[in-house]
């Protein structure tokens, strides 16, 4: 049924060359998808209406006029050929992100470009009269003080947590023009809510990381310096719910696949954690024998954070795979092996 589905279609993927983008890449090609473009900033940025339409332009274009295309083996298209706006999908991955330290020194980056680059997409997507717009949102947009699990029906509460509440609701205004967009011009443009992601080929770098690969990076280094203690940001008793990366990418696909609707769907594993469990875990893990010590001046982010992953069962047959614990491991031993300077 997927590799129907994907026969004769084009897909542009925003921020195919991310870390999420990475593995969804990856499955679209296994799944029979035979012809993907990854645009990159060097050629669209996106953030920009010009940049945008051009970028539109070329994937209606035949393969061979395109700088960016991915062939994946096998695939012989047409000379000449030209796709119809219906065959064309966009997964719209891409974002500008970071942790609650970047998100509190960049918050008007974080909404300008997140939002601009969302709005104008889709826009042109409509005016083309494109297939299919899958728009990825943030478990940042639910309000500060969601009942836990969050419900999709919850969205509209409240504020949300303030650290992060300009780049939350950058994305989630992306929800309001896909059920806006449905509603007065019939346009398939779907909303998806990914909590967390972690896994191999994540963000380390320690100014802009999430907090798993944060504590990943921090502890090994710690563990190689025989290090006492370990610093770890706030008191330790927010939660988080937190998804395997390739799990999340199975979740996106199968709901380009297999749904249409107006619904925000959360993507997520069901598996609530402690941040202290979370770094004592961590620091099993990767051998630090030494002490946690909690640095309680700097902010705890969002009280808690688990979501009701039902509706996503229910409308595409998504449940998480990976075990937590079986996820840090191969997160792990990734980011070991991998070249650093």
């Amino acid at each position: 049924m997927t590799e129907n589905f994907w026969k004769d279609k084009r897909v542009i993927v925003t921020g195919g060359a991310g870390f999420l983008g990475s593995f969804v890449i990856e499955r679209l090609i296994r799944r029979g998808a035979a012809d993907i473009l990854i645009p990159r900033i060097e050629q669209y940025n996106l953030v920009d209406r010009d940049d945008i339409r051009r970028l539109l332009d070329d994937a209606l274009l035949a393969p061979d006029r395109r700088p960016v295309h991915l062939n994946p083996d096998g695939y012989q298209p047409s000379p000449g050929s030209v796709f119809k706006p219906s065959q064309l999908i966009i997964i719209h991955l891409a974002a500008h992100v970071g942790g609650i330290g970047a998100n509190r020194e960049h918050p008007a980056e974080f909404f300008y470009d997140n939002l601009m680059m969302g709005v104008e997409l889709m826009h042109q997507a409509w005016q083309r009269g494109l297939g299919k717009f899958v728009a990825i949102g943030t478990v940042c947009a639910y309000p500060k003080f969601t009942p836990v699990p969050f419900k999709e029906d919850d969205l509209w509460i409240g504020y949300p947590e303030e650290t992060n509440a300009p780049y939350g609701l950058a994305k989630k205004m992306l929800l309001v023009q896909a059920q806006s967009y449905r509603q007065q011009y019939g346009f398939n443009a779907i909303y998806l809510l990914p909590v967390n992601m972690y896994g191999p080929r994540d963000n380390f770098d320690l100014r802009s990381s999430h907090v798993i690969p944060a504590l990943i990076r921090k502890s090994l280094e710690a563990q190689e310096r025989g290090d006492k203690e370990l610093v770890v940001w706030g008191d330790g008793s927010p939660t988080r719910e937190f998804i395997y990366v390739e799990d999340s990418a199975e979740g996106i696909l199968l709901a380009t696949e297999k749904y249409d609707g107006p619904e925000p769907i959360n993507l997520g594993s069901g598996y609530e954690i402690s941040i202290k469990e979370l770094a004592e875990m961590i620091a099993r893990l990767t051998g630090f024998k030494g002490r946690l010590v909690w640095d309680t001046s700097k902010p705890n982010g969002q009280p808690r954070r688990g979501l009701d992953v039902r509706r996503a069962e229910e409308y595409f047959g998504f449940r998480a795979q990976m075990s937590f614990e079986e996820g840090l491991r191969r997160t792990i031993e990734w980011y070991k092996n991998y070249p650093r300077k």
